[in-house]
């Protein structure tokens, strides 16, 4: 019989980390926002010294940055570290698709988020699209059978969604990549890695050159600064 080790602050610190990236994941912490240390650690039912942790943690990410007098706040992505994200999502994501084990389980879990894409869209619910495309690129990632890449990739999708949080036509976003997505996974499913990933390579290349141009439109119009 197995005895369960207590859970140490450095793990609590770590899940209490997690549980942030996914919020900002799923759109529920947008670029900029200060996050209140009381507020957040009554939410969590953690202690003010473990989100202390936790946001150190955040802050290697690059998910949020604190300034001294003022608080800790949602990083605000520039446009290098964008231009930074699409060169490791090229480099990650089509040579996990193109070497691909025919088999692999995580192609269930880009059928998954594409089914939820499908479903968002037709309800305007364009929160939910940009999660399940979010899934669709983890599920991606997960094709290289890498723990230790999973664990490199979820805080770049995390940034990459704050460049996506200040942009204000979530539809002309999100919108096309639902059937680009579904594109992919049908040339995948039939057995064509190499194609899916020569698609996969397009399709990242359309989608920088969308959310650069989107994103500093929306930087010079609001005149928005890092804090």
């Amino acid at each position: 019989m197995s005895i369960a080790r207590p859970l140490t602050s450095e793990s609590l610190s770590d899940r209490i980390a997690e549980q942030l990236r996914l919020k900002i994941v799923h759109g529920e912490l947008s670029p900029g926002m200060r996050l209140s240390e009381q507020a957040l650690a009554d939410e969590l039912a953690v202690s003010r010294n473990t989100l202390r942790e936790a946001f150190r943690i955040l802050t290697k990410d690059g998910l949020v940055k604190h300034t001294p007098n003022r608080g800790v706040f949602v990083s605000v992505p520039s446009i290098a570290a964008i231009i930074d994200i699409y060169r490791v999502r090229r480099l990650i994501e089509c040579q996990a698709l193109r070497n691909a084990y025919p088999l692999h389980p995580a192609k269930r879990h880009m059928r998954a988020a594409v089914e939820a894409s499908v479903r968002g869209r037709a309800q305007s619910d364009w929160a939910v699209v940009g999660t399940a495309n979010m899934d669709f690129h983890m599920a991606i990632v997960e094709l290289a059978d890498s723990e230790r890449l999973n664990q490199m990739f979820a805080p770049v999708l995390a940034e990459l969604r704050l460049a996506f949080g200040f942009m204000k036509d979530a539809e002309f976003l999100h919108a096309p990549y639902v059937d680009m997505n579904r594109q992919i996974l049908e040339i995948a499913e039939a057995g064509n890695y190499a194609k899916a990933a020569d698609t996969l390579q397009e399709y990242l290349t359309h989608s920088e050159r969308i959310v650069l141009a989107v994103y500093a439109r929306s930087l010079s119009n609001e005149g928005l600064r890092d804090n």
